[in-house]
């Protein structure tokens, strides 16, 4: 992450805009760094994650409900099916559908990403106490659901 030191210009150093991205940079390297330990990124996550909370789904539901572009989640599950994390299946009421479900060593990557994902949670936020968390959780959450709506 740059620094916000003196070698900043100051006008920077307060403009939330600004502050947020360098953030959301050292954020996004620390849990790249945490999903590459597993020999997985985001995407694989995000997966993992939609599945063990919602069950088997078709590709294209996956994908809208994670947010990940069809032919990032066709490459994606390709990568998990792969490792035996997920297994693809023709969906029984329309077959040229596939259904993807979780596998139990899925569900246990799955979890163990989720650790990462807390580690990375407490390295991040670590200058931070409890209370300080809880309302910048809430902060940042009304300020995506309100641009998620324009």
């Amino acid at each position: 992450m740059e620094s916000t030191g003196p070698q900043s210009p100051a006008g920077l150093r307060t403009t939330p805009s600004w502050l947020l991205n360098q953030t959301a940079s050292h954020a996004a390297r620390l849990i790249s760094e945490g999903f590459a330990a597993h020999e997985l990124r985001g995407y694989h996550y995000r997966l993992l994650a939609a599945l063990a909370e919602s069950g088997p789904a078709s590709q294209a539901d996956l994908g809208r409900r994670c947010g990940i572009d069809r032919s990032d989640v066709v490459a994606a599950i390709n990568d998990l099916a792969g490792r035996g994390l997920v297994v693809r299946a023709p969906d029984r009421a329309d077959r040229r559908r596939n259904v993807i479900s979780l596998t139990e060593a899925g569900a246990d990557e799955g979890r163990r990403m989720a650790e990462t994902v807390e580690r990375v949670q407490q390295d991040l936020l670590a200058p931070l106490t409890a209370a300080e968390r809880d309302q910048l959780t809430r902060l940042l959450t009304r300020l995506l659901e309100h641009h998620s709506r324009t």
